[in-house]
């Protein structure tokens, strides 16, 4: 059943779970897979877990996830209270006429609980794949963004752009209550686009925050009405060194992945990461106990309270599902009502 029942109030931005469903074990088969995280979403929500967020990559011999829309469809009709969320689409990719209809069909689906997240994509493999030129990501982004919009006001004005046009028809149905529409970026010119076209802003590794802040001033919004969407690279458990050690090499292959890819430059400029205590050296994940994991977020969020929203991979590629479950049940009984506390203090 499709809940629609209220969000309980709670004190400070929710805490929410991330997710790529890669699954690079061959010996695991996809749908057990996706059946197991499904379980697990909808245990994590009783579990008190406010949201979930789910992310794109096309032609990736892990599987990870090509059709988020399909997966929050799922997620929507086995939750009552989570918001659902997409960090991030490569809306570049696709037809922006579809996005707003499959978005407006999951905020209908879901009572309201979507939020539409994108960005412009960086991997050359996919925009050849798909027909689109790397170099005109920004103007495929923005004006993807303005047509996406247009078509859940119900206008029937058509739109004629540089790289879209779409005739004197109305897209339908309208969504009952229109998802945010949130923009990732890390490069300057992206953070200052994020800032004047989104409804907020979509970060990574919590970098990024004042950059975006300080663009939202520029391009005449309101710094105090500005929202981020946080997402976390950090392991949070009883004795995380321990859990490192056992788990890290799958945090090994997601980076080394993700430079691969061009996620953080071009991949021939990006040295690869080593070992698993290299990463953690470098600063690119945090390993935390409950107490440090309250303290950090609580300051983390004092310090930005712009910050609407901290959701953390709920497993690693690879990783077992019941693996990733004992991090989120310690997140959820150790870290979540303790932050509360604190911050209601």
């Amino acid at each position: 059943m499709t809940g629609t029942r209220e969000t309980p109030a709670r004190t400070g931005p929710a805490v929410g779970l991330w997710y790529d469903f890669r699954n690079p074990d061959p010996e695991r088969p996809f749908g057990a897979f996706y059946g197991e995280v499904l379980d697990q979403v909808a245990w994590a929500e009783q579990k008190g877990i406010d949201s979930v967020w789910l992310t794109e990559h096309h032609f990736c011999d892990d599987g990870y996830s090509p059709s988020p829309f399909v997966l929050a469809s799922a997620i929507a009709q086995r939750t009552a209270r989570m918001r659902i969320g997409t960090n991030l689409i490569v809306s570049p990719l696709h037809d922006p006429v579809r996005l707003a209809e499959d978005s407006a069909t999951l905020s209908l689906l879901s009572g309201g609980r979507f939020d539409l997240g994108v960005g412009q994509g960086y991997w050359a493999r996919e925009f050849e794949a798909f027909g689109r030129k790397i170099t005109q990501r920004p103007s495929l982004l923005e004006e993807g963004v303005e047509l996406i919009r247009r078509a859940w006001s119900g206008s029937a004005a058509g739109f004629e752009g540089r790289r879209y046009r779409l005739p004197p028809l109305p897209v339908t149905p309208a969504p009952e209550t229109p998802p945010q529409l949130l923009v990732g970026a890390m490069a300057g010119p992206a953070i200052e686009r994020a800032a004047r076209i989104a409804d907020g802003f979509l970060s990574t590794q919590n970098t990024h925050h004042a950059s975006y802040l300080d663009a939202v001033e520029r391009t005449g919004g309101s710094r105090a009405d500005a929202r981020i969407y946080a997402g976390q690279w950090t392991i949070v458990a009883d004795d995380p060194e321990r859990e490192w050690a056992r788990i890290g090499h799958h945090a090994l292959y997601q980076l080394n992945e993700y430079i691969s890819w061009g996620a953080f430059g071009p991949p021939d400029q990006v040295p690869r990461f080593t070992d698993p205590a290299q990463i953690v050296e470098a600063g690119a994940y945090r390993l935390m106990d409950a107490p440090a994991a309250v303290d950090h977020l609580a300051g983390l969020l004092r310090e930005t309270p712009q910050i609407r929203d901290v959701h953390f991979w709920a497993m690693l590629p690879g990783e077992p599902v019941d693996s990733g479950s004992e991090r989120i049940a310690y997140l959820a009984d150790k870290v979540v009502p303790a932050l509360r506390e604190r911050l209601a203090a």
